[in-house]
């Protein structure tokens, strides 16, 4: 019989027929009660529903090494709209692809995304971007277009299994970080993944396989090719990972560091006692020292994003303008935070799109660090420097660099923010409503009962 569909169609149909490994309850350590509540909760729905649900990536990932996810994150056949009747305590965010976040009571979110096709990620086909229409897949598809192979895994509630496309079990028993497929060409149609790799190579304390790692180097440049704002927000996402250390130090060794921070790479490479480098890396220990203290719910460690930033371009200022050993006032004063400013712009350059506003505040913090640390042993700083609205990041930057130069560990509280319980950040939708067109619950919050049955699609307990 004649095969009739066009190559781009067998390419779409091909991974239907790959074969999972499906891990018994028996062979992994994850069991029901290991899972949010409320997580379970719309597996449990989703399933009483018809649909099939699964618990997925990162959540799977640290569940199998014995440790708490920060999100529980499932898929699921059932489509947005199908969705967004089941759950009415719920939202739809993304253009590109749809995603369901569903709201429960204390501030918490459950993500629900329908199982996607490899679409341009496809592996087998033509390196050409394949149909629009191509959104939603099978559980196989959706593997196979992960970026790695230990976040690319499965968990379902009927039977307790692991279902694992992409070999990303054995990785984890192994200590691997391999990207899903080809590497160069995975990396290829988005260089972001480069960085993901670093950061989880760097969380796990991991071992970046030889092709995943061959690639990165090769193609490193190609991260000049995303969108500004990605890069950023990845690079964010390593200096608050509590692993930012490892982070750095991995990304030096794959060269992609340099590609982020091409100011550095003369200076690391010239700089015989590398004073920029060990100034670096004391630096950033503070700053995972910081995000992994051990809390409780009612508050986290936050930093400014342009203090993060500033953290990583301190080294360099350092070395370039001796930073340290400055005593000036006045005009000397202006015209020096001039010439920080005018670093700024070229350490940072066009790649991460910073705004007027960051750079400024990220000048501020330079220039002002020698006065604070003039006045440091004294305690006394001058009466002006204190009414200025910047002293308070000026001093929360300075005990940053204090505690890296050797001096007392930064006191936590000066980094601690509060959660309330019913933050209002995670129940109001942002301005134009709920993301789905509909104006009738602008700005308002998801409505629960104290009934047993519940409204809106949840019940209370």
């Amino acid at each position: 019989m004649n095969d009739h569909r066009s190559d781009t169609e067998k390419n779409i149909l091909l991974p239907r027929h790959v074969k999972p490994v499906i891990i018994p309850e028996s062979g992994h350590p994850i069991r029901l009660h290991h899972l949010d509540k409320e997580a379970l909760k719309v597996l449990f729905r989703l399933r009483d529903a018809g649909f099939a649900g699964y618990l997925v990536g990162g959540g799977v990932r640290d569940l199998y090494m014995g440790k708490r996810p920060k999100d529980f994150d499932i898929s699921t056949d059932a489509r947005p709209g199908q969705l967004r009747k089941l759950f009415r305590n719920s939202r739809t965010i993304g253009r590109r692809f749809r995603l369901v976040q569903i709201y429960f009571r204390g501030g918490k979110i459950i993500e629900v995304s329908t199982l996607r096709s490899q679409s341009e990620y496809d592996m087998e086909g033509s390196d050409k971007v394949l149909a629009s229409n191509n959104t939603f897949g099978t559980l196989p598809e959706d593997a196979l277009r992960r970026d790695l192979t230990i976040n690319s895994l499965f968990y379902e509630i009927e039977y307790n299994t692991i279902i694992d496309y992409v070999g990303g079990v054995q990785d984890l028993d192994q200590g691997i970080i391999r990207i899903v497929g080809d590497p160069d060409r995975r990396i290829t149609r988005d260089p972001v993944r480069m960085m993901r790799a670093v950061r989880h190579a760097a969380r796990t304390g991991f071992t970046i396989e030889p092709a995943t790692r061959k690639a990165i180097i090769a193609n490193r440049e190609k991260l000049s090719h995303c969108p500004p704002s990605r890069i950023r927000d990845e690079l964010l996402k390593d200096l608050r990972s509590g692993a930012s250390t490892k982070w750095a130090r991995i990304a030096i060794e794959c060269r992609l560091f340099f590609t982020l921070f091409p100011g550095y790479r003369e200076m690391l490479a010239a700089d015989s006692g590398n004073r920029a480098g060990e100034m670096l890396m004391k630096l950033l220990g503070v700053v995972d020292r910081l995000y992994t203290l051990p809390r409780d719910e009612s508050s986290r460690v936050e930093m400014p994003d342009y203090m993060l930033l500033t953290v990583l371009a301190l080294p360099w200022i350092e070395v370039r303008f001796g930073l340290a050993g400055k005593r000036l006032k006045g005009p000397a004063q202006y015209h020096f935070s001039r010439e920080i400013r005018a670093g700024l712009d070229e350490f940072f350059g066009e790649r991460f799109n910073l705004t007027r506003m960051a750079k400024e505040s990220m000048t501020t913090l330079l220039v002002n660090l020698p006065l604070f640390d003039q006045h440091a042993r004294s305690r006394n700083r001058p009466a002006w420097v204190r009414k200025k609205s910047y002293y308070q990041d000026c001093l929360r930057f300075f005990h940053l660099y204090a505690e890296a130069v050797g001096g007392s560990p930064v006191q936590e509280d000066l980094f601690a923010v509060k959660v309330q319980a019913d933050d209002e950040r995670f129940f109001r939708f942002p301005e134009g409503g709920t993301g789905n067109g509909s104006r009738s619950r602008k700005g308002v919050r998801p409505a629960f009962s104290k009934k047993k049955r519940g409204i809106f699609g949840l019940r209370s307990g």
